[in-house]
C-alpha cells in the first residue's frame, strides 16, 4: 500500500464517518475529550490540586500531545489543510491543544482548555442526526436574516444606555457609586437588563425616580428580540418552503413539496420512511 492509499484511509478513518473504523474513531475521540474536560474541571477545584494536582497536571499534557497528534494528522490527511485549518472544527482543534502550551508561559492558561469540548459537536455527523442538523441549519438561516434588526436593537439599547448613564452622573453623587460617565452606564446595563447586583444604586428621588423607569422599560425591552426572532422564523419557513428533510437535511424544497427531492423522505414526517416507486417504505 502506498503512501497516497495509506493516507486515504487515514483521511475516511479521521473526517468520515461512514466506516466503523470511522464511527469508532470519533467515539473515542469524543470520550477522550470529555475526560481531559474532567481533568481541566477537577484541577480548578483547590482541595483537588493541592492533593493531586502534579498527576492531573500529568494526565493534561498527556491528553494534550495526543489532541497535538490528532490535529497534525487531520492537516496531513485534509484534502485542503488550508481550509481545514480555517475552518470552525479546524481552529476548535487547535484552540483544544495551545492553552497548554501558553500555560508555560501564562501560568494558569491551561484552564482555557475546556474549550476543546466544542468538538463533541461532531456528534451530529457521527451519530447521524440528520433532523437535528437541519434544525440547526434552520436556525442560522433564521439569525442571518434578523441580523440587521438585531443590530439595530443592539445600538437602540446602546444608546439608551449611554444616555442614561451620562444623565445619572448628573444626577447622583460620586458617593454612590456612580464616579464616572463609564460606570454610570454600567449601571444603567445592569438595571435595564433587570438583573440587579445591588453593588451600586441611586439615593437621589429623582435618582430612584429614573432608576424605577428604567426597570419598567427593562421589561419591554426584553421581549424585543424574541419577537425579531419569531417573526424570522415565519419569513424564512414562508421563502424557504418546507424545512430541511428530517431524514438527509437538506433543503431547497418547493413551498407545496410533499417529499425532499434529494431522498424522497416526507417532509415533516418520519425521518426513517423514504420513497421507493411512489410508495413510502422504512
Amino acid at each position: 500500500m502506498g503512501f497516497n492509499d495509506r493516507r486515504e484511509e487515514l483521511r475516511r478513518v479521521i473526517f468520515g464517518a461512514d466506516t466503523p473504523a470511522g464511527k469508532l474513531y470519533d467515539v473515542g475521540l469524543i470520550l477522550t475529550i470529555a475526560l481531559s474536560v474532567l481533568v481541566v474541571m477537577l484541577d480548578s477545584v483547590a482541595a483537588i490540586h493541592e492533593s493531586h494536582g502534579k498527576m492531573l497536571y500529568c494526565i493534561e499534557w498527556l491528553f494534550t500531545i495526543l489532541f497535538t497528534i490528532d490535529y497534525v494528522i487531520r492537516l496531513r490527511c485534509a484534502e485542503r489543510p488550508a481550509k481545514y485549518a480555517l475552518s470552525f472544527f479546524g481552529i476548535v482543534d487547535l484552540l483544544g491543544v495551545l492553552p497548554t502550551y501558553v500555560s508555560l508561559v501564562i501560568s494558569g492558561s491551561h484552564y482555557l482548555a475546556v474549550i476543546r469540548f466544542l468538538r463533541v459537536l461532531r456528534t451530529f455527523r457521527i451519530l447521524n442526526l440528520a433532523m437535528y442538523q437541519a434544525e440547526s441549519n434552520m436556525l442560522i438561516r433564521v439569525l442571518k436574516s434578523s441580523r440587521r434588526r438585531i443590530v439595530v436593537f443592539l445600538f437602540s439599547v446602546l444608546t439608551i444606555v449611554v444616555f442614561i448613564g451620562a444623565l445619572m452622573y448628573v444626577i447622583e453623587d460620586p458617593e454612590n457609586g456612580f464616579t464616572s460617565i463609564p460606570t454610570s452606564i454600567y449601571w444603567a446595563i445592569v438595571t435595564l437588563t433587570t438583573v440587579g447586583y445591588g453593588d451600586i444604586s441611586p439615593d437621589t428621588p429623582l435618582g430612584q425616580a429614573l432608576a424605577a423607569a428604567i426597570m419598567i422599560l427593562g421589561y419591554s425591552i426584553i421581549v424585543i428580540p424574541t419577537g425579531i426572532i419569531a417573526s424570522s422564523f415565519s419569513d424564512v419557513r414562508h421563502r424557504g418552503g418546507p424545512a430541511n428533510c428530517p431524514a438527509c437535511g437538506k433543503g431547497g424544497h418547493d413551498a407545496d413539496a410533499a417529499h425532499c427531492k434529494h431522498c424522497g423522505a416526507a417532509l415533516g414526517g418520519d425521518p426513517t420512511m423514504r420513497m421507493e416507486d411512489g410508495k413510502q417504505v422504512g
